[in-house]
């Protein structure tokens, strides 16, 4: 299985989700974890994620938060499984609103500034409604104080195939037990691969 770790906004390849998904599997030669750099411009990461995806044979993604985002948009184009941890459901819409008119172009890396094109390239890119959604594992804490969980419940249940949503009470949106989540995740997306 080759797991593709989609870090969340002003992270990196080095976040600690990424990391500790790479050490679980630091021993088991049938998974390898890719953790590409997603700090560009979204048309350039769904295309890199896109191509990634189709090199790659028993593909599952995980994704958190900006990444969960595109995560969601990648499972509607190839039916890959997922994990979804507290997703950004309307990111051009949380980023407007958490940063304001002012702020945006918002220099995120030294390498790439966001601005109003790219939050319009976000809204365009957003598929309508959850495709493939009993590929999709969703891991939800009330406690994230980034996003409003309800939103991503109501979200990845609208359809006729739900998602399997997991809802927490507190927490917080970097789901800092997310290395004892690992092994749930894993066969979730075993599952669906086989």
């Amino acid at each position: 299985m080759n797991i593709i770790y989609l870090h969340g906004f002003k992270s990196s390849a080095l976040s600690i989700k990424g990391q500790q998904l790479k050490q679980y599997f630091v021993h088991d030669q049938n998974v390898q974890v890719h953790l590409p750099d997603l700090n560009q411009p979204p048309c350039i990461v769904l295309q890199e994620m896109s191509a990634l995806i189709e090199s790659l044979d028993q593909v599952a993604l995980v994704g958190s938060s900006l990444g969960g985002f595109y995560a969601t948009q990648l499972v509607a184009k190839y039916g890959v499984p997922a994990v979804l941890i507290n997703p950004a459901m309307r990111p051009w819409q949380l980023f407007r609103e958490l940063f304001g008119s002012s702020a945006i172009p918002l220099k995120v890396t030294e390498d790439w500034t966001l601005n109003d094109a790219q939050l319009d390239q976000l809204a365009e890119m957003a598929v309508p409604f959850v495709q493939d959604a009993d590929k999709i594992l969703v891991l939800l804490q009330q406690g994230d104080e980034v996003l409003d969980y309800r939103a991503a419940q109501r979200y990845y249940s609208a359809g006729e195939r739900h998602a399997l949503i997991i809802t927490e009470a507190k927490g917080n949106h970097a789901m800092e037990d997310f290395a004892d989540k690992i092994p749930m995740a894993y066969q979730f997306l075993s599952d669906c691969i086989k």
